[in-house]
This record gives structure tokens, C-alpha cells and sequence, in this order.
């Protein structure tokens, strides 16, 4: 597929190896939307628009789903009203909790 530059936050954490549990790297969803995303987002490619930067309290930030969060500012107008419903099917539609699933590696 060739080289591609993604926009990480600078505070975000190393990609876990693959099948390892999540731990809010962001690449998966800053490289491309899942089919909720593609939704939400209204494109197939580029960072999804669901995606948010959650600081933590030491400064330990991680990227989260917008739509599993709850985060219904995340979604277009149109989709609001849904919002709920959306979260409720969230983890199973973006395979929360399957771990890693993201087969792109990072240059250094």
C-alpha cells in the first residue's frame, strides 16, 4: 500500500502488538474509519470523525470511540437522535474488546 503519514497525538501510546488488548493508540481509527465510522464520517479512508482525545488525570491520555463513549457532539445531526441506540451496539459493531486487530506498524 505504500507509505502514509498519520497525525498521532505526541502523548498517545505505543500501537500494542497485534491481538494484544487496546490501549487507545488511535492508529486503527486515524488510518481509517471501522463501518460504524464509515457512517459517521460519510468516507471510507482518513481519520475517523468519532475518534477523541480523552486526557487523563497524570497526563496519560488514549484515544477513544466517540459513538462507545456516548459522545453524541461526535455525531452528524442527522444520527443524534440515535445516539443511544448507537452506543448500545458500539463495542460489538468495532469488535471492543477482541484486541488489536490493526495490521499497520509505525516508522520510527
Amino acid at each position: 500500500m505504500g507509505e502514509r503519514h498519520i497525525a498521532i497525538h505526541p502523548a498517545a501510546p505505543p500501537k500494542p502488538p497485534w491481538g494484544a488488548a487496546c490501549n487507545g493508540c488511535g492508529l486503527c481509527c486515524l488510518a481509517e474509519p471501522c463501518p460504524i465510522g464509515r457512517l459517521i464520517s460519510l468516507r471510507r479512508r482518513g481519520a475517523c470523525r468519532a475518534l477523541v482525545w480523552e486526557d487523563g488525570p497524570h497526563g496519560n491520555g488514549q484515544y477513544r470511540c466517540g459513538v462507545l463513549a456516548g459522545r453524541r457532539d461526535r455525531l452528524p445531526r442527522w444520527l443524534r437522535p440515535l445516539g443511544g441506540w448507537l452506543q448500545r451496539r458500539a463495542g460489538r459493531w468495532i469488535a471492543a474488546g477482541a484486541g488489536c486487530d490493526c495490521d499497520m506498524e509505525l516508522a520510527d
